[in-house]
């Protein structure tokens, strides 16, 4: 009899303990990725499974996958005569469902099993008539990268070619091309700069609103982009969002030292496919001043932002898409200086009179996207967006401890609507095309006065205008053999206001060497809207007199060229390179010939000048990336770009934009330990960054022949600009960790998440300005210091 009960209790207590690991469902739906039809009987299988886990699709292209123990897996999907595709690394959590839609490419002939891990985590665009100079960035990319802060701006800067100021901003600088002329979308639309505490020109923030919970995988384009994108010089950013859980209610629960935030999804009712995604968030240290709960001095930074998307599908009239993301944010600063935060309207001056700052910024978008099938073969997708940006700086003048006056005060309110309709269509597996419409209408108020040298305020700018553009589009994919895919395009952008026209050519040619290698080539002609502040500005004459010499400023413009070479190494290996030209012209400068401004090095400081389109630039440079996939727990990352980036001016001197680093190295590399604990449940993560970049270029303040100061601050002689971006200070080192916690009950998931940035607190010089609290008059911009943060979630 004890040998029967012990017989029976080794046999029974092993799916005891199995028992006791938490599980969850995978689930989903498989598509042809150019028409958008489900794909009925794909098979959906979880790889290495023992025993054996898969399952068929149905009627609706629809797989579910039951009891899936928490931890990491990798999915395969494959269907006859499609290519397969290998999903990596999907982290299954206790308390969130795994939701999926997978897109599958129709297979030109009987070709070997394609690995599209890439399409989530290898890199490659989802857009695949992006062929070149495009990856996908991944929300498990960003709350796995040291440095990402779960920002989808930040992430960027670890791919090759991209850059940021160091200066405690977000932007994307990419190619040593300026920040400003990045495009944002989202959900397909362009929408406004999504970052909180935006500036006048609207390059950057601090905090981007975009919350990575709400975030599915996403495109980021660094060059010769498809036709299908206009008014963009440097590159897109094209940001999906995910759908919400159409089955059960889920939420997420964060408190970190940068937010406090709650996402809640849930299906409308049941037996319905329609789902929300909703998620709310307010910055930790305003709140906690706003409760009196710690008091900051000298800085008061608050912010709060929404995001939603709302999923409506139809039987007979397709799916409808609303989404929208909005913030606000704003800050004070006493007694600011340019070495703390660069306040706009003193020329990044520090005088003996000590200034505080108030900023007041707010942002906001929402439209709706409607996608339908005309043909068994091809599709409709129509978009209309509302975006709205505003900035709100308010410099004073302390005059005494209990006195102060106005001295710089700049609002502006930029609207922007914008539709448009495209249709894809698949002839075969050899041919797809897409054609569309784009259209937008962009107004901007703007108000800008100051104090003068008389203590009197004077009118900088007052303007309410608008620009109208329209913008059409043909790409075509056609593979001739196996080994060649061809996209050719043509862009048309028409401004209405400066009855202007173009057609932009773009061709990209991708080669297969072998099964792990290919060779790619692109061309892209490319244009963009300056600023719109740029076209009504108001010029001052030494007279007094004013006009508004630019209301027929035309386009920017570019030529791309790009080569590249991309070797797989086994599964997990990757070797990529790259090389690139970018020839701009038509570029907006001084109408000065002695003058050494343009438009490309725009920033804080608003320029009011008399503009013509005479300018010039050129981006050059090489790119490499050595990445080793995360597999078996551990991954590493290693990139870096060789580059120059020039400008001329009416002055005839070719110099540095300031946004030329020279170099740009990043190395990544992190480990995760899973399956610890006594049930397998929890997870342990440390991860890693290094950065080393060419610092900024600068406009030196005047010197004598010995090199003494000769600053005339009252008389506004300040800086060398005949030796404008001549010469750059410090070089950046920026190290990064991060270190994460996870541990899954039942039906709750929870984890702990600390990330250091520059843990060495490097403070590398950016910049010098004018400072007469300093012994030798000089004052430095530096580069941020070290940057806790920490984070708690807490799912259900």
């Amino acid at each position: 009899m004890k040998s029967v009960l012990f017989l029976v209790i080794f046999i029974v207590f092993p799916f005891l303990l199995w028992a006791q690991i938490p599980t969850q469902v995978i689930r989903g739906k498989v598509i042809d990725e150019d028409t958008q039809q489900p794909l009925i009987g794909a098979n959906v299988q979880v790889l290495d499974s023992d025993p054996f886990i898969g399952t068929v699709t149905d009627l609706e292209g629809t797989f579910r996958l039951e009891e899936i123990p928490v931890g990491r897996v990798n999915l395969l999907v494959s269907f006859v005569g499609y290519q397969e595709k290998v999903i990596p690394n999907l982290e299954v959590n206790s308390a969130k469902e795994i939701v999926l839609d997978v897109s599958l490419v129709e297979a030109i002939t009987n070709m070997k099993a394609y690995e599209v891990s890439a399409t989530e985590h290898k890199g490659d665009a989802l857009n695949d008539l992006a062929i070149v100079s495009a990856r996908s960035v991944s929300p498990e990319q960003t709350s796995r990268f040291a440095g990402g802060f779960n920002d989808p701006s930040k992430i960027t800067s670890n791919f090759a070619g991209v850059a940021t100021s160091q200066d405690g901003g977000n932007e994307i600088i990419i190619r040593g091309n300026s920040p400003k002329y990045i495009q944002w979308r989202l959900e397909g639309a362009q929408i406004s700069n999504p970052n909180h505490f935006g500036d006048q020109n609207a390059i950057s923030g601090i905090v981007n609103a975009l919350n990575n919970n709400l975030l599915s995988a996403s495109d980021f384009y660094t060059g010769a982009f498809p036709a299908e994108f206009g008014d963009a010089l440097s590159g897109v950013y094209d940001i999906r969002m995910r759908k919400g859980n159409n089955e059960k209610f889920e939420g997420i629960f964060g408190f970190g030292l940068l937010g406090t935030d709650i996402t809640l999804e849930g299906p409308f009712k049941k037996g319905y496919d329609g789902s929300f995604l909703v998620n709310y968030r307010y910055s930790t240290i305003g709140l906690a001043n706003e409760l009196d709960v710690v008091e900051v001095d000298g800085a008061n930074l608050n912010f709060q932002d929404a995001t939603y998307k709302l999923w409506l599908p139809t039987k007979k009239v397709g799916v409808f898409s609303l989404f929208g993301l909005m913030g606000k944010s704003n800050f004070t600063f006493d007694e600011v200086d340019p070495g703390v935060w660069v306040s706009p309207g003193e020329d990044f001056v520090q005088t003996d009179i000590t200034e505080d700052y108030d900023k007041a910024a707010f942002l906001f978008n929402t439209g709706f996207n409607h996608t339908i099938n005309i043909t068994a073969k091809s599709y409709l997708k129509t978009t209309f967006v509302y975006s709205q940006e505003g900035v709100t700086d308010e410099v004073y003048q302390n005059l005494s401890d209990s006195v102060q006056r106005l001295n710089f005060y700049s609002d502006l309110v930029k609207s922007a609507y914008r539709a448009s309709t495209v249709y894809n269509y698949k002839l075969s597996a050899r041919h797809k095309f897409n054609i569309g419409v784009r259209y937008s209408w962009i107004n901007m108020e703007m108000e800008q006065s100051q104090l003068d040298d008389t203590d009197t305020r004077f009118t900088i700018t007052d303007f309410n205008n608008g620009l109208a553009s329209l913008r059409t589009f043909v790409n075509w994919r056609f593979n001739p053999v196996e080994r060649i895919t061809l996209v050719a395009g043509l862009h048309n952008t028409n401004v209405f206001y400066t009855k202007e026209s173009t057609l932009e050519p773009r061709l990209a040619v991708n080669y297969q060497l072998s099964t792990s290698s290919t060779l790619s080539m692109s061309y892209g002609n490319h244009s963009r809207m300056e600023s719109v502040h740029n076209y009504f500005a108001t010029v001052q004459a030494e007279d007094g007199s004013a006009s508004t010499p630019n209301h027929d400023l035309g386009l920017l413009r570019a030529n791309h060229y790009v080569v590249g070479y991309e070797k797989y190494i086994g599964k997990n290996l990757r070797l990529k390179l790259e090389a690139y030209y970018q020839d701009l012209y038509n570029i907006p400068v001084e109408n000065d010939v002695v003058s050494s401004y343009s438009t490309l090095n725009e920033g804080l400081e608003l320029r009011y000048v008399d503009l013509v389109n005479e300018g010039t630039g050129k981006n050059y440079g090489v790119e490499f990336t050595f990445e080793r996939f995360l597999d078996k727990g551990y991954y590493v990352l290693f990139n870096g770009s060789l580059y120059e980036s020039k400008y001329t001016a009416l002055d005839g001197v070719e110099r540095n934009t300031q946004y030329n680093g020279n170099y740009l190295v990043n190395l990544l590399g992190g480990k995760t330990f899973s399956g610890l604990g006594k049930k397998n449940n929890r997870e342990f993560s440390i991860n890693g960054k290094v950065l080393l970049n060419g610092g900024r270029y600068y406009v030196p303040l005047l010197r004598d022949e010995n090199g003494n100061l000769a600053v005339d601050a009252e008389n506004g002689e300040v800086y060398d600009y005949s030796k404008a971006y001549e010469d750059k200070l410090d070089d950046i080192v920026n190290v990064t960790v991060s270190f994460s916690y996870k541990w899954n009950l039942k039906k709750t998931t929870h984890e702990l998440y600390l990330n250091i940035d520059n843990l060495t607190n490097n403070r590398a010089r950016l910049n010098e300005y004018y400072d007469t609290s300093e012994a030798d008059g000089i004052g430095y911009e530096r580069q941020v210091g070290i940057v806790p943060n920490f984070l708690y979630r807490f799912y259900f």
